[in-house]
């Protein structure tokens, strides 16, 4: 039997992410982990000496069936940043045919900038107004263009607000500032010095966030890191931690979080389970919060449906037969 499978490339997988609907099915896909009726196991990993490869299949009941291959490499065009390069493979969830392939890079990117946006909504003060991204790189675009309105996705919850940006390499700064008409941090101190929310979105093997930097009741969102911390042990220490799903701290990396290792799972709180209702989240403005992102095969599982459905109603990619 002939089945027919519908691929997409970079920049139709790009064009299918509908930003809303794909944080809608994010959301969906959080609250049903917290339910518990996700199944996914931890990621996996094979090591190279100059590398990884990452896989994450998961089902979300309603969403879909879908696994990852992604692999991390260290990119020698920039030094100290790394390569996501991958494939999403989406299957029907009744019969198992597989459906559609598309390119997994704009798919994780979207997907996670669609997570920490929805973790900002719930976690950070209702009154912050400035908005701090640390990294220069595709994540921190894809961040970019959710804040500042370019994907359509509303972030009204923060009201009024300045948008920064700051990394290590001012020249890749200025070039993203000036991309989405951000301001350009002149360090990463001082603007998370004065920023009501940080969004780190670095390949960074050490902090590059600490907590002598951050003011009372300042949110932080985590989403690299795959290498190594992100930020320091006195932000976790003293902030209200959140996470996609409980191996965030329970299981070693690359499935759980260099930051969360060794703390008890009750001393994390999952997002979802927030989003739903069902957990509170920030009850004081003081507060710290923290979200720490470890990526979930079933963030991938939303986006890829949302892809799926929208390249079938606008007529993107194409079809090929493949022997059933």
């Amino acid at each position: 039997m002939i089945e027919q499978v519908l691929v997409l490339n970079r920049a139709q997988t790009e064009a299918a992410l509908e930003p809303t609907r794909v944080g809608a099915a994010v959301a969906r896909a959080l609250e049903a982990i917290a339910r518990e009726e996700v199944s996914s196991p931890p990621r996996i990993a094979a090591r190279t000496p100059h590398g990884l490869l990452g896989a994450m299949p998961g089902y979300v009941p309603g969403l879909g069936l879908a696994a990852k291959l992604i692999t991390v490499f260290a990119d020698p065009d920039r030094p100290g940043r790394s390569t996501h390069r991958g494939v999403v493979a989406l299957f029907d969830e009744d019969d198992g045919r597989l459906l559609a392939l598309m390119d997994a890079e704009p798919l994780t990117a979207v997907r996670t900038a669609a997570t920490a946006t929805l973790a900002l909504r719930a976690l950070a003060r209702p009154d912050s107004s400035r908005v701090l991204v640390i990294g220069t790189g595709t994540q921190a675009a894809a961040q970019l263009a959710q804040l500042t309105g370019i994907a359509q996705v509303d972030t009204s919850a923060l009201g009024p607000r300045s948008v920064n940006v700051a990394g290590r390499d001012p020249a890749s700064v200025r070039r993203l500032a000036d991309r989405y008409g951000v301001t350009p941090a002149v360090s990463i101190e001082a603007a998370v010095r004065t920023a009501d929310v940080v969004l780190c979105c670095t390949g960074a093997r050490e902090p590059v966030v600490r907590r002598e930097w951050l003011s009372p009741g300042t949110h932080v969102s985590s989403v690299g890191g795959s290498e190594g911390a992100e930020l320091d042990a006195a932000t976790i220490r003293d902030a209200l931690l959140f996470a996609e799903w409980p191996g965030a701290a329970t299981a070693p990396p690359p499935a759980g979080a260099h930051e969360l290792q060794g703390l008890p799972a009750d001393g994390v709180t999952l997002l979802g389970a927030v989003l739903a209702g069902d957990r509170p989240g920030r009850s004081e403005a003081g507060q710290l919060t923290v979200f720490k992102s470890t990526g979930h095969a079933a963030l991938d599982v939303a986006a890829a449906s949302v892809a799926h459905a929208v390249a079938r109603e606008r007529g993107l990619g194409t079809t090929h037969g493949t022997l059933g």
